[in-house]
């Protein structure tokens, strides 16, 4: 890989690099941090990979750093408003302000209950419903097996139900007290 084509790679892979990582992390200025330790182990490894194979070798490293960043800042991840996460839910160009109020509400609760679920599920979640991977990819990202990722998305849905009542729970409760 010559620095022309290291570029190119770049360029169409750092977007969905970033993303993934600030999902998991919850801190943009962390995740572009990683993303770009991710780019530099690209370059490093340049000669070693399969060009088929980049995509899933980019986000089997970004999770791992990821991974490895919140166990050395033992980074709890917050809940933040930012755009840059906002749930694109929106069907129609007139959006009153109480829709919009909405769906900024949910996807804080969202963000809140996905951040209770362990790994690997929650990076499950992230590759499937997120970032629309199929399963045969989030399997070889993650390295585990079809069937695996199928059984362990299904628990993480439901784990995510079940959270995201508890927070509607909580709500309702809270507009009551």
């Amino acid at each position: 890989m010559n620095p022309v084509e290291f570029n190119l790679c770049v360029k169409q892979h750092q977007n969905r690099v970033f993303s993934f990582c600030a999902h998991l992390l919850g801190d943009k200025e962390l995740a572009a941090d990683v993303t770009q330790d991710v780019f530099i182990k690209l370059w490093e490894h340049k000669i070693r990979l399969d060009p088929d194979r980049l995509i899933g070798w980019l986000l089997t490293v970004a999770r791992n750093s990821c991974i490895d960043s919140m166990r050395r800042k033992k980074v709890r991840r917050s809940v933040k408003e930012t755009d840059d996460f906002s749930l694109d839910s929106l069907s129609s160009d007139e959006i009153g302000p109480d829709r919009l109020a909405s769906n900024e509400i949910f996807s804080v609760r969202l963000k809140r209950a996905l951040d209770t679920l362990g790994e690997p599920f929650k990076s499950i979640v992230v590759l499937r419903e997120i970032q629309d991977y199929k399963y045969e990819e989030i399997s070889e990202v993650l390295n585990l097996p079809l069937n695996t990722v199928k059984v362990y998305l299904h628990r993480a849905r439901k784990a995510l139900r079940e959270a995201l009542k508890n927070e509607l729970m909580e709500a309702t409760d809270h507009d009551f007290a």
